[in-house]
């Protein structure tokens, strides 16, 4: 069976932190578990995929091998773990030396080698935007923690006068070859942890790390249109990369509150218009709040309680297009409260004056009483 995308099996994307991959993975095990779906094959083949998915791309160096050869490069370390069907072990050396020589910058065996680069981890940073703001766009100020490149070492770990050297225990590769049996493996090199290169006169700002801890200010312009859920990305605007690698990017996660009027639904708003039983019996005209501002709704005679009007182009404006929403405004009759003695009397008068022709003036209730006269004479047959 052919297998599909495993960030497309937890529905993530390629830059998904560890925490998304976690809750993702979470979110279709309770789905999906067996125990929830008895006797449910596709059920159980979901949530097997599901579980090998978070297997690979919860497990870092997996999640590189994936990233860089698919498939068949984790296909590729399983084999070579199991003995591969018969081959010898420096066929599982190269098919290793391929594979991670890719994902950590095809380092050289010999000594002097380059040392190893790596790119700065991604951020999230969650804003919360009334509806308006989300709707028209919004320009905000944040301030991210993060670590960023130490200014006394320019990022190098050393002290001033001093420069990083190479690792000798890898030759400035970040990998040693590891033999387990018929089996010769790379592995992250313990003493320079990858990097190729070790740092005998620490910086007395980073402590040799090279990176330190910063609060940054950061424009963060929200397009119109978003909502909770969408996220904006500020290209290397995350933590800085080490040994020279490139500085990750920055996710602001939009999160919409909950407005005291509209309901959103994608590019659709919905409301309540509350209405007079005489404006609902006679029809007229009422004021209905938009995000553009007030508009008249007409009210044709004779509405109902739960009528819905649309109002075009009154909702959302699309992130992705210029194509706008709609508004639906539903009517519903307010009963009057309070009344006065004499209030009461009119009203007793004009409900004998409507009774007095039958249900001609109430077809939804001529209805419900034929229905329920239609019900108690087949129970009686």
């Amino acid at each position: 069976m052919a297998k599909h995308d495993y960030y497309k099996v937890l529905d993530l994307t390629r830059n998904a932190t560890e925490a998304d991959i976690k809750k993702a993975y979470r979110r279709l095990a309770m789905k999906f578990h067996p125990d929830r779906n008895p006797g449910d094959q596709e059920a159980e083949d979901k949530f097997k995929e599901a579980k090998e998915a978070y297997e690979v791309l919860s497990d870092a160096q997996k999640r590189a091998i994936y990233d860089q050869h698919g498939h068949a490069g984790i296909e590729a370390t399983r084999n070579a773990s199991a003995g591969g069907g018969g081959h010898g072990a420096e066929a599982f050396s190269d098919i290793f030396g391929d594979v991670f020589g890719d994902i950590f910058g095809g380092a050289r065996r010999g000594g002097g080698g380059a040392s190893q680069v790596f790119r700065g981890a991604d951020l999230r940073y969650e804003v919360q935007l009334d509806l308006s703001e989300a709707v028209f766009g919004h320009t905000l100020e944040i301030d991210v923690k993060k670590l960023v490149e130490c200014e006394t070492c320019g990022g190098s770990g050393a002290a001033k006068g001093s420069n990083p050297v190479t690792c000798d225990t890898c030759g400035g590769n970040g990998q040693v070859r590891v033999s387990q049996g018929f089996f010769t493996l790379q592995q992250t090199c313990p003493h320079c942890r990858g990097s190729g290169r070790i740092v005998r006169n620490p910086c007395d700002t980073c402590l040799g790390q090279g990176r330190v801890r910063r609060n940054k200010k950061l424009s963060v312009k929200i397009p119109p249109g978003v909502d909770t859920g969408d996220r904006v990305r500020l290209s290397s605007e995350g933590e800085a990369g080490r040994n020279g690698g490139p500085p990750g990017d920055l996710y602001v996660e939009v999160q919409v509150r909950e407005h005291s009027i509209f309901e959103r639904d994608g590019m659709h708003l919905s409301c309540e218009v509350p209405i007079s039983f005489a404006t609902a019996v006679l029809g007229g005209k009422v004021e209905v709040p938009t995000l553009d501002g007030q508009v008249v709704l007409t009210i044709p005679a004779e509405t109902q309680s739960g009528r819905v009007f649309r109002l075009r182009e009154k909702g959302v404006k699309s992130v992705r297009g210029n194509a706008r929403g709609d508004l639906f405004c539903r009517a519903v009759v307010e009963t009057p409260v309070n009344l006065s003695s004499e209030q009461r009397a009119m009203l007793k008068e004009l409900d004998d004056s409507l009774k007095h022709d039958g249900t001609k003036h109430a077809p939804r209730q001529k209805s419900f009483l034929d229905g329920v006269k239609r019900f108690f004479s087949r129970d009686a047959t």
